[in-house]
């Protein structure tokens, strides 16, 4: 006869359904959101936690506060816009898994056309054979674009160029060539230089890629809208519940739910004022944040 008292209780880990939906929880998200728009963060975080198993075994506060990032930025996380994601983390040295918030290169269009100064934006992958000159002092660029687009998208990518106008006339632009962007990719993401296929740099480069250009472009050049600002800040962080900042992959040890298990090493930052924290975010949302324009027209 089996002796119950001599059995170990199986304590259950809630589901990040569970955990959001919760009574307190739901409070908290409308009282910052609102009712309706409460509802639409909720639907929107659980569907893409629900398709990704990895996440779902990921410490839920700091998928939460990924969200509410996500949210103060006025982005979705539905993968399908790729316009930030959740990305799913080991963090070794307090033995969890851990959400990043990771900005796609089609969150940081949004935010900058967002700001009402641009004229123009782009970012466009150059192929074999199209380009004839950058000149890096003028930053005039020569090309000759493949007409057939079915051809193009076969061909050969062997560089990046982004630009930008803004309405009062002052530009800028920007040309990489593909090497320089692997040894980018490769100082920056250990994951890559790893090579195990999990990174996305390896499952979309190009989308990568795009990305930098623009954080390169911007950041350097551009006007950094307060949302501007938080979004590079927070892009590739892991946020925690007390406004800390860890930089999992970035010049560190990789730490991917697929990566080798190695010691963390954390590079930590104090928290701006502008930084959130899962209690109480010091970002307002929602009306500072709408949408002017669309995204199809300032992207290749």
């Amino acid at each position: 006869m089996t002796n119950k008292n001599s059995l170990t209780a199986r304590v259950q880990k809630p589901t990040f359904s569970n955990f959001i939906t919760a009574t307190g929880m739901k409070a908290k998200i409308n009282a910052i959101l609102g009712g309706k728009k409460g509802d639409q963060f909720i639907a929107a975080i659980v569907s893409a936690v629900s398709t990704n198993p990895a996440l779902q075994e990921c410490d839920h506060a700091t998928i939460f506060s990924a969200a509410l990032n996500g949210a103060a930025l006025n982005l979705s996380p539905s993968p399908q816009l790729g316009q930030f994601y959740f990305v799913p983390f080991n963090d070794n040295k307090n033995r969890r898994k851990v959400a990043q918030f990771q900005i796609g290169y089609k969150g940081y269009i949004q935010l900058a056309i967002r700001s009402g100064n641009y004229k123009k934006l782009n970012v466009a992958a150059i192929k074999e054979g199209e380009l004839i000159k950058f000149d890096a002092l003028s930053e005039d660029i020569e090309v000759r674009l493949i007409d057939d687009d079915e051809q193009r998208e076969k061909a050969k990518t062997i560089g990046y160029y982004a630009m930008f106008e803004y309405i009062n006339g002052f530009k800028k632009a920007l040309y990489w060539s593909k090497a320089k962007m692997q040894a980018h990719a490769l100082k920056y993401s250990k994951g890559y230089a790893a090579k195990k296929g999990y990174t996305f740099w390896e499952k979309d480069f190009d989308g990568m890629a795009y990305k930098t250009m623009l954080r390169q472009l911007i950041s350097k050049w551009g006007i950094m809208s307060v949302e501007m600002q938080l979004a590079y800040e927070r892009d590739n962080a892991v946020i925690n519940e007390d406004g800390g900042i860890d930089y999992v992959d970035n010049d560190a040890n990789d730490n991917s739910v697929n990566a080798p298990q190695i010691d963390t090493v954390e590079k930590k930052i104090e928290a701006p004022e502008t930084a959130e924290e899962v209690e109480t975010p010091a970002i307002e949302f929602g009306e500072g944040a709408k949408q002017r324009a669309v995204e199809e027209n300032f992207f290749d």
